[in-house]
């Protein structure tokens, strides 16, 4: 799909545009599960682009927007120990907790650094032998094996002052979860590329196999989507429910041996807490047993408070797809990037921040 001019992208964009408005005989309602693409269907103008009948949901597929107020609200106490230093990327620091957020403890005098890579996170606690770095680890199956890796150097390093407070976790279970919960009319999913180019194709054959839900993974760029689109279309016109890889160039069928074998030798799965789908079984890491010296919940004692929803929130319908942004009350009115009021308007990956950015936006191809 790369290499092609402008004009040449906008002629195909709008064949497919046709061909999916004549397939589409029926109001047929498709999720992006990936927060990454939400944003590129914005940026491109694809919701404007697609004929009426064609629905576009964002899915839970913004980690920073799943992680639940029980883990900000430990990070925040954490920070106010004495002689901690949190080590957290940029976009977890505006995150409101039950009560506080990273910003307001590090206004508050908290040490908490921002980093580009959790290596980096090592680099600190060598620096600072007396003092206790936690990392804070969050993500899905992308980020995972480099914070896996991270926890195998720091044992390398003979690090003692490290930890990782992990939130990890697993994109298929909450797909399982979504479609088992109902609530949500979904006819067809658009999968993550980065989350697939990790773990493959084989964790996603239940869709097909047990719901009858098509799927596809794909691109990120515009055209890729609109085919992922066209396929999904295709195939409920068809009435054939199929699983389909359309990013070969950088997903292979069994994903990435090496990532999913230093992910698992560090990593086990377990229940964990999802913001807006609740528990979800084995959706989650926890670290094993032969790593549990860098495992900050199980070192370092911390009384959070009891974590609880801001009034009026409902980023847990919107990672649910059962309501747009602009349904919420508190969108663009007391929430908004600059004082987010959940998590879904603090990740450039959440829904509520792309839809307050880009949805105005038109077709860019």
């Amino acid at each position: 799909m790369t290499g092609r001019t402008t004009d040449e992208s906008r002629r195909l964009a709008k064949r497919l545009a046709e061909e999916i408005s004549r397939l589409a005989v029926r109001p047929i309602r498709l999720m992006e599960v990936c927060g990454s693409h939400t944003v590129a269907i914005f940026k491109a103008g694809l919701r404007q682009l697609l004929p009426a009948q064609v629905e576009l949901v964002s899915g839970p597929g913004c980690p920073v927007c799943v992680t639940p107020n029980e883990y900000l609200d430990t990070a925040v106490a954490y920070s106010r120990q004495p002689g901690v230093i949190i080590a957290t990327f940029g976009d977890m620091l505006r995150v409101p907790g039950s009560s506080s957020s990273l910003a307001a403890a590090k206004m508050a005098g908290a040490d908490i650094r921002i980093i580009y890579s959790p290596l980096e996170s090592l680099d600190i606690a060598a620096a600072n032998p007396t003092k206790t770095v936690i990392f804070l680890a969050v993500g899905f199956e992308t980020t995972a094996p480099t914070a896996a890796a991270t926890i195998l150097a720091a044992e390398q390093a003979g690090l003692a002052n490290w930890f990782a407070l992990s939130a990890h976790k697993l994109v298929p279970p909450a797909l399982r979860a979504l479609l088992e919960a109902g609530g949500t009319r979904i006819d067809g999913l658009i999968l993550p590329g980065h989350v697939s180019a990790v773990i493959g194709e084989a964790p996603y054959r239940f869709l097909a196999e047990e719901y009858r839900m098509p799927a596809v993974i794909a691109g990120f760029e515009p055209l890729e989507i609109l085919q992922a689109v066209h396929s999904l279309a295709r195939w409920l016109r068809l009435g054939e429910p199929r699983l389909a890889n359309q990013y070969r160039r950088v997903v292979k069928p069994e994903g990435n041996p090496v990532a999913r074998a230093v992910l698992g030798r560090v990593y086990g799965e377990a229940d964990a807490a999802w913001r807006g789908l609740g528990v979800i079984p084995a959706s989650g890491l926890v670290v094993r047993k032969e790593y549990q010296r860098f495992d900050a919940r199980r070192k370092i004692p911390v009384e959070p408070e009891a974590a609880r929803e801001p009034d009026g929130c409902r980023c847990g319908e919107v990672l649910r797809g059962m309501i747009s942004p602009e349904a919420c009350l508190l969108f663009r009115q007391a929430c908004r990037p600059e004082n987010p009021v959940g998590s879904c308007m603090v990740s450039a990956e959440g829904a509520c921040a792309a839809w307050y950015k880009y949805g105005s936006g038109r077709w860019q191809g």
